[in-house]
Formats: structure tokens, C-alpha cells, sequence
């Protein structure tokens, strides 16, 4: 049977993890609160559970100023990507932009190839275009009919595709510093910090943070715990023993599960040829993974 060997239980972590994480941009939706503050929630129960497990763990949040310098950039860039990212669920639907988001496989890519050296492959080139002529399939069509927000909400996402990738370089680099912190404490620490500051950015905004009803209590526990903690320690553990190929043709079930989840819950209108444009697009994600895993 599949999870008898490591690499099958690896990969049904894997799959159970992208099947939470699929979840995050309907929480958003079914949250009667405003962008920022679902931001500030997700990474405040995000890190008290992440807290929770390094504390049983008994593993250590300081190991220096370095670790907690790129924690704080990492927090950054993960504040203004939940910023974007949030605001373009809500202007365009959480299918859309959930793909949208997980364009970064190209900016990452592009970050390779520019600033370490890496050369651009065949199936890397051969992505770039796929992804326009999909993204042109989900809404190009129509561009004339779009109103302000749509376009706003486009925008936004192509802003988070940008800001996620500087996130998961950051991380990167974290990680193979000569003084760092485990995985685990790692990422209490980066949501602590992101939490700090979208609750400072909503003060600012004066955009509330009660939280006004059961319904939001439960939708935003479950985003945080979830979504920003299980989710992403379950596909840590699975990565372990797939193979990168795979485990990123696994870890695109997310735009897609949310993409069925936008149409399923919020009874998204799809056309025939936006649901190829979904398929071409994702499909290119996935290609472009070869340049950026590297």
C-alpha cells in the first residue's frame, strides 16, 4: 500500500497539507472581518500553535541577531504579501488569485537566473508564454467589461506573486546561514513578526480587529492553525522523502483546490475557455518549478 514506505507517506502528507493550505483564501472570503485584520489572525493563531509545538519540541527561538534579522525581513515581505494577497481574493475571487500568487515560481526563477547564474531551461522558457496565453484565457477576454476593482484586484495579485517570492528567498537564506534556527521555531518567529506588523498596518488603516461572530472565531482559528501552521509542518515532513518534481506537481492541488472551491462555495462563473486558461496557467507553474527548485 501507498503509505507503507516512506516516500508513500510522504507523499500523503504532502497532499493532506496542500488540501489545508487550499482552504486559506476561502477562509479569507468566509471571514466577516476586513483583509488586514484576517492577516493579523491567521499569523496570531498561526504562531501561538507554532509556539506551542517548538515549546514541546524544547527547541530554541534564539540563536543570535542574525536569525532574527531575517526573521524580521522575512515578516516584511510576508506582511505585504498577505496585504496584496487578501485584498485580491476579495476584488477577484480566491481561485484566481491563488494562481495568481503562485506566479512567484517565475519571479524566483527570474531572481535565479539574473543574480546566481542559473541558466534558463527549455521548459522554463516555454512557460513564460503559457502563463500569458492562460491568464489571457481567465480574463483578457473581457478586460473591456472589467471594472476598477477587478483590475485592482489583478494587480494586487501579481504584487503577491512579487512579495512571495522575496518571502521564500529570504527563507531561503535563513536556512543556510551559518547561525539559524529549526524549521519549526523558524517560522514561529517569522509569524510572530508578520502578525506585529499587519495588526500595527491595520491600526493605521483603522480597520477593526473584533472579531463579530462565531462563524469568524471558528473560520479564523482554523486559517491560522490550519492553514498557516499544520498545513505547511505536514508538507515540511512529507518534502523529506519526495522527490522535488513530485512533490511540486503535488503542491499545485492548491491553486487548483481553490480554484473548484471558488466555483463550488461562491459560485464562480466559468466559462469553458476560462477553466483551460486555469488549467494552462497552473500547468505553467508547474513547469516553471524546474528553474526555481534549483
Amino acid at each position: 500500500m501507498i503509505a507503507t514506505s516512506p516516500r508513500g507517506r510522504g507523499v500523503l502528507e504532502i497532499l493532506l497539507g496542500t488540501v489545508f493550505i487550499s482552504f486559506s483564501a476561502v477562509f479569507v472570503k468566509l471571514a466577516h472581518v476586513g483583509p488586514t485584520a484576517a492577516g493579523v489572525y491567521r499569523n496570531l493563531f498561526g504562531a501561538l500553535a507554532l509556539l506551542l509545538l517548538t515549546a514541546v519540541r524544547r527547541e530554541t527561538l534564539w540563536r543570535g541577531v542574525t536569525p532574527v534579522f531575517y526573521a524580521v525581513l522575512a515578516g516584511v515581505f510576508f506582511a505585504t504579501d498577505i496585504f496584496c494577497w487578501h485584498r485580491s481574493i476579495l476584488y477577484i475571487g480566491p481561485g484566481l488569485a491563488t494562481i495568481m500568487g503562485n506566479f512567484q515560481v517565475f519571479v524566483m526563477a527570474l531572481v535565479g537566473i539574473a543574480v546566481f547564474r542559473e541558466r534558463a531551461t527549455g521548459r522554463f522558457l516555454l512557460s513564460l508564454p503559457l502563463a500569458v496565453v492562460g491568464l489571457f484565457l481567465l480574463v483578457g477576454f473581457r478586460w473591456g467589461d472589467l471594472d476598477a476593482s477587478y483590475r485592482a484586484g489583478l494587480a494586487l495579485g501579481l504584487a503577491t506573486a512579487l512579495t512571495y517570492a522575496g518571502y521564500l528567498l529570504t527563507l531561503r537564506r535563513s536556512q543556510r546561514a551559518a547561525t539559524r534556527l529549526e524549521a519549526v521555531p523558524n517560522l514561529a518567529l517569522v509569524t510572530t513578526v508578520t502578525a506585529a506588523i499587519l495588526w500595527i498596518v491595520a491600526m493605521a488603516l483603522g480597520e477593526p480587529l473584533r472579531i463579530p461572530d462565531g462563524q469568524t472565531w471558528l473560520v479564523l482559528v482554523a486559517y491560522g492553525v490550519l492553514c498557516q501552521a499544520l498545513g505547511w509542518i505536514v508538507i515540511s515532513r512529507g518534502l523529506r522523502t519526495v522527490e522535488a518534481s513530485r512533490a511540486g506537481l503535488l503542491l499545485l492541488l492548491q491553486p487548483a483546490l481553490t480554484f473548484v472551491w471558488d466555483i463550488t462555495f461562491f459560485g464562480r462563473p466559468t466559462t469553458l475557455l476560462e477553466a483551460l486558461g486555469a488549467a494552462l496557467a497552473i500547468g505553467a507553474i508547474y513547469m516553471g518549478m524546474g528553474s526555481a527548485r534549483r
